[in-house]
């Protein structure tokens, strides 16, 4: 073989394995939702996608699986563990105890100094995660934390102001926080899928449902909704987690851009996108024939002191398991 022939071959070789390795590194990250379409967990998923494969001509994209395609809200965590997604949106409250210090960050009337607007809870929690909340996700990357802004009562049939009105009513909840909340007003809580909540609202299986203003308009509660009750009174919180056995398979180029592209600054800009959406989701409603009602000072403060029984239960719980409540709860709050 002459020179110039080996010259060719051993170009050609070099250009097969060029090919064979931009191939070997192109990537598609399965994305698992249990949230309808346009929610802003979607909207700010796919943003996030479009970043990762604008940074690598498109060798490194996200496919979602919206609206539970793949598994339902309890099942999203275990879900990414067991490969059958790669990344996934978890709601805490779903498998209630799992995540306990999580779940913290919801409890009434609680929240950072700096404010309960969800651009500055979720950053403050995803700050969080390394000291606090590793473990709880374990076997998983947590990209970002979330926490919604305050959540409202949206019913049906009675009068919300009037605190005394919630005693016998059904109210759909998700969480063990809720759970205690609609408990101690008195209210019976009732375990509802978020994507099945209009419904039941509609066939009178409950007569109400929490949720922020934002989430009213993909789940549809205008036309089930009478009366929403402001302020918001708790929270719901929820973790973007990516498998490790996902991460671990991906070049260290692009680990390197999964870490520069998640963290506190897009848990604050997924916030922003929710605070945002609150104004919408107010004027859906109200659009929507909903009457916005304001609760009075006094009963705001009388709701506060019943309300304050249930953060004692829950950190107390919690403490008896061994976990660093106070510490974390000082640091979220700080």
């Amino acid at each position: 073989m002459t020179v110039l022939k080996i010259a060719r071959v051993a170009a050609i070789g070099t250009a097969i394995q060029l090919l064979m390795s931009q191939t070997a590194i192109a990537e598609t990250l399965k994305v698992s939702t249990f949230l309808p379409p346009k929610h802003a967990f979607n909207r700010m998923l796919e943003a996030w996608g479009q970043e990762l494969s604008d940074k690598t001509d498109g060798e490194l994209t996200v496919e979602i699986f919206p609206a539970g395609q793949l598994a339902p809200p309890p099942r999203q965590f275990d879900l990414v563990r067991s490969g059958g997604a790669d990344v996934s949106v978890v709601l805490h409250g779903a498998t209630p105890g799992r995540f306990a210090l999580s779940e913290l960050a919801g409890l009434p009337l609680v929240a950072p100094s700096a404010g309960s607007d969800s651009a500055i809870t979720s950053r403050r929690l995803t700050e969080l995660v390394p000291d606090y909340l590793t473990e709880e996700h374990a076997g998983t990357r947590v990209l970002w934390m979330a926490v919604t802004p305050p959540l409202m009562f949206h019913v049906k049939g009675f009068d919300p102001s009037d605190l005394d009105s919630f005693k016998g009513k059904r109210i759909r909840y998700q969480g063990v926080v809720w759970q205690k909340i609609i408990e101690a007003m008195g209210a019976s809580p009732v375990p509802v899928p978020p994507a099945e909540t209009a419904d039941a609202m509609a066939k009178g299986v409950v007569d109400g449902a929490t949720f922020p203003f934002e989430a009213t308009i993909p789940f549809d509660l205008a036309p089930v909704s009478d009366f929403t009750l402001t302020p918001g009174i708790a929270s719901a919180s929820f973790s973007v987690v990516m498998g490790d056995h996902a991460y671990n398979r991906l070049s260290d180029e692009h680990k390197a851009l999964i870490d520069a592209t998640t963290g506190p600054d897009r848990a604050e800009a997924f916030g922003a996108m929710w605070d945002k959406g609150e104004g919408a989701g107010r004027a859906f409603m109200e659009k929507g024939g909903v009457e916005v009602l304001a609760l009075e000072q006094d009963k705001l403060d009388s709701l506060r002191q019943t309300l304050a029984s249930v953060v004692d239960e829950v950190t107390q719980a919690s403490e008896a398991s061994g976990l660093p409540v106070a510490d974390f709860l000082n640091a979220y709050t700080k």
